[in-house]
Order: structure tokens, then C-alpha cells, then sequence
């Protein structure tokens, strides 16, 4: 279904025009998509400053602190594929609606717990909700409004206020939790919820696909607990480093899975992932790039919060006012990405800030031990706008050119892509930074590698994207 100017709600066998103006009704739509898409980015950060308070009121000691995170980031990013399959069979805004229920009722479970396992349990099924949440508000964004400066206008708010909501979190966090306690984090989490569930039936069209094929039981069991496996094994290998014989167990026997599920979906009638869709140009080399744009991004959030705190000695606060420069750097990005996604193309755009962003990053390389605050604002806000254009030109990537029954699957394989993109970066370089001698000498390393990897990235892409004669 698709969303005009004239807030007529398109059939799918009508041509929905070209247009690129969002009516009254359309921006109510994609607000409160938005709005859920925002919720979760926030969940993601906003309880990290928070963790010290936490432990110590619930009694959660500091080795166990990571599970406050890990609780959340294992469902959320292992059942995102099931449930976007989920979704295309049986109704987008039905399963979307249930997991704003779910995960209003986990926040309060958490902003209420009175014991260490009450409040893991509630961030465990947080990580549920949002793995709903996440693949079937895409999927509905998607749906409603066409292919074309419409969809690229939604995707690109979507992305600003997905970076914006990561990067408020950290701020809002800290000072809710000096000023309110911890549990106001948990309990913002709940009004996000209910607002969003109170205007979402009256405005959100259902969408399905017109065929109920049988969903691939075997599909969806290995890919959810490779992804399980695979995202366990990294978060405690970012605790306690890739030592342990239980982590590289973990993570052989994931990646097994991973293996098996490919081999599976290869053999399947009604696969979980259609193979011939991930040997589309745009579908592969799109999620490669939203992999590498977050996990890079996201571990040099990580090594510049330490290197600002322990090496420069600035508060949480200051560096809170760090990464809000670079979230309203991220904003001016997200307003003008589509604009530029609409005259340079989708795949150009991606390339470019994608190189844009390894640039920025290697600037940071100029960082000093006594000073270098003003230069780490200034390259990682610009690292960051481009880190928002190659958010939104991948999202544009993957699902140009995907009929209406697929989107579903594009749009769970991009927000798989993210959230396991957010939950690798800072396992695999962060590690780097933490278990060397020097902090400062572990910072630059994680820098140089992060600069490198992105660029190659840029490179590798961009043949892959180019166009065949």
C-alpha cells in the first residue's frame, strides 16, 4: 500500500504517482514509525551510563553488568529474520502492534525490578520486542510509501532519528539517571511505548502477503540460533576477551549453524531467505556496507568514550556534549541524505560516504594525550554525517527494486545487518583498546584499523555496485 499527496491509501494493484511531498496523514504515518524505530535506538544506549547505578542497587556485580546489555542484544538480533518473515505471512501491522505491547510490558518489568533477575528478564524480552519491532516497522515504512523520493525521504528521517536516537541516549542518560535514578530510563522507554501503540491502530494500513506459504521451521531455527550463538559469543569475548575455549566454541558451533541454514534455504520450497534475492548486487553489496558502516562506527563511539574519560580525564558530561555535537551533525545529514540519494543514486552515495567516513576516522589519528577534545567533535561529527549517508543509501540500496512481498525479508536482512553490525564493532576492535598496555596506544590501533577497513570497504563496494555494460 502507498501513502500520496492527496492521503488517498493506494490498493497494491494501483500505480502510486511520483511524488516526493509527504501529506498531513503520511507524516502521522511515518511519525509514528518513527517514533518506534527511535524507541528502540534509545534502548540501545541510553542505560549505558546508567550501569554503575544499576549494579550497585540491584546488586549486580561488575563482571555481570555486561548481561544488562548482552540480555537485550541476543533476541534482538537473532530472531529479527524469523520475525520479519513472520510478518510478510500474516500481517506487518498485527505483529508490529504486538511488539510494542511486548516491549511497553518489558520496560515496565524493568523499571520495576527488585532483583538482578527480574531485570534481566526484562531486557531480555525488551530485545524481543524489539526484534518485532524493528524488521516489521521497516517493512510497513517500506510498503506504505513507494519506490521512489517518498521512500527515500521516509528512509531518510527513519535514519536520522535512529543515529539521533543512539546518540540522545548516551546524553539523556547520564542525566536522567543523576537527577531521576536508573529506573527513569527504563521507565521513558514505557511512555515511547504507549504512545506509539494508542496511534498506531488508527493509522498504519495491514499489509501481508496475498499467499501463506509454510513457514521454513528448519531455516528459521538455524539461522536464529547461529545469529544467537555468533552474538553471545562476541559480547562476552568483549568482556573477557577471545581467550576462552566457551567463546570460540560458541562461535564455531554459530557459525556452523549459519552454514547449515544457507544449506537448508538452498533446498527449501518456501525458504526463510530467498537465496536468489541475496545474489542481488544491490542486496549484498547494500548489506555489507550498512555491516561495516555500524560496526566501525559504532566501536570508535566506544574507544573515543574511553579515550575522552580516561585519558583526557573530561567528565561524562562533557563527553556527553562530544557526542551530542555529533548527533545534530548526524540531523543536518539526514535532511539533506535524500536530496542527495534522489541526484547522485542510491549506490554512489553510499560509496562516497562510506569513504567519507574512513577519512574522518583516520583523522582522528591526530589525537594527542593532553589534548585533542576539539578534534575529536570535529572529525567524528563529520565521520558521523557521513556515517548517516551511508545509513540511509544502504537501507535505499536493498530495497529498490523489491516487490511488496519481499519487502519484509529486504527489510529484515537490513535491520539484521544493523543490529548485528551494532553488536560486533566493539567485540572485535574494542577488545583491541581495553587489553593493551597503553589505553591511548590501544585507542589509535582500533582507530587505524577501523580507518582501513571502512575505506577498503568503500572500495570493494563500489566495483560491486558498478554498473555492467
Amino acid at each position: 500500500m502507498a501513502i500520496d499527496t492527496q492521503t488517498t491509501i493506494t490498493g497494491p494493484h494501483t500505480a502510486a504517482p511520483q511524488v516526493d511531498r509527504l501529506t498531513g496523514r503520511a507524516k502521522l504515518v511515518l511519525f509514528v514509525l518513527c517514533a518506534a524505530q527511535f524507541m528502540v535506538a534509545l534502548d540501545f544506549s541510553v542505560l549505558n551510563v546508567a550501569l554503575p547505578a544499576l549494579g550497585k542497587d540491584l546488586g549486580l556485580s561488575r563482571s555481570a553488568l555486561q548481561w544488562a546489555v548482552t540480555a537485550f542484544a541476543l533476541p534482538s538480533g537473532g530472531f529479527l529474520l524469523l520475525f520479519g518473515r513472520i510478518a510478510d505471512l500474516f500481517g506487518r501491522k498485527k505483529l508490529f502492534l504486538t511488539g510494542l505491547a511486548l516491549f511497553g510490558t518489558a520496560s515496565l518489568l524493568a523499571t520495576l525490578a527488585w532483583d538482578p533477575a527480574s531485570f534481566l528478564t526484562g531486557r531480555a524480552l525488551q530485545g524481543l520486542g524489539a526484534a518485532v519491532i524493528v524488521p516489521t516497522g521497516m517493512s510497513l515504512l517500506t510498503t506504505t510509501f513507494p519506490e521512489g523520493p517518498l521512500r527515500d525521504k521516509a528512509l531518510g528521517i527513519s535514519g536520522t532519528l535512529l543515529s539521533l536516537g543512539f546518540t540522545i541516549g548516551m546524553v539523556l542518560g547520564g542525566i536522567m539517571t543523576d537527577t531521576l535514578g536508573w529506573r527513569s530510563t527504563m521507565g521513558l522507554l514505557v511512555a515511547f511505548a504507549v504512545i506509539v501503540l494508542v496511534l498506531a491502530p488508527g493509522l498504519l494500513p495491514e499489509s501481508r502477503t496475498p499467499e501463506r506459504p509454510r513457514l521454513d521451521v528448519p531455516g528459521a531455527v538455524t539461522v536464529t540460533g547461529g545469529l544467537l550463538a555468533v552474538i553471545y559469543a562476541l559480547s562476552t569475548a568483549a568482556q573477557r576477551g577471545f581467550g576462552g575455549a566457551d567463546v570460540w566454541g560458541t562461535l564455531l558451533a554459530g557459525l556452523a549453524l549459519l552454514v547449515a541454514f544457507v544449506i537448508v534455504e538452498s533446498k527449501a520450497s518456501a525458504p526463510l531467505v530467498s537465496l536468489p534475492m541475496l545474489k542481488r548486487r544491490t542486496v549484498a553489496w547494500g548489506n555489507l556496507g550498512g555491516l561495516v558502516t555500524f560496526s566501525m562506527m559504532s566501536a570508535v563511539v566506544f574507544v573515543l568514550t574511553l579515550y575522552l574519560q580516561e585519558t583526557l580525564g573530561l567528565s561524562s558530561f562533557e563527553t556527553g556534549l562530544v557526542f551530542g555535537v555529533q548527533g545534530v551533525a548526524s540531523a543536518v545529514a539526514g535532511a539533506y541524505a535524500a536530496r542527495f540519494i534522489g541526484r547522485f543514486g542510491a549506490r554512489r552515495v553510499l560509496v562516497g560516504s562510506l569513504l567519507g567516513q574512513g577519512v574522518f576516522i583516520a583523522a582522528l589519528l591526530g589525537l594527542g594525550t593532553e589534548s585533542g577534545a576539539l578534534l575529536a567533535t570535529v572529525a567524528v561529527s563529520l565521520a558521523s554525517m557521513c556515517h548517516l549517508g551511508a545509513i540511509i543509501s544502504y537501507g535505499v540500496t536493498v530495497t529498490s527494486g523489491v516487490p511488496n512481498e519481499e519487502q519484509g525479508l529486504a527489510t529484515g536482512l537490513v535491520t539484521t545487518t544493523q543490529q548485528v553490525g551494532l553488536t560486533v564493532g566493539i567485540p572485535l576492535l574494542g577488545v583491541l583498546a581495553t587489553t593493551q598496555a597503553s589505553l591511548f596506544d590501544g585507542v589509535r590501533t582500533v582507530l587505524a584499523i577501523d580507518a582501513v577497513i571502512v575505506v577498503a570497504a568503500a572500495a570493494l563496494i563500489g566495483l560491486g555496485l558498478r554498473k555492467r555494460a
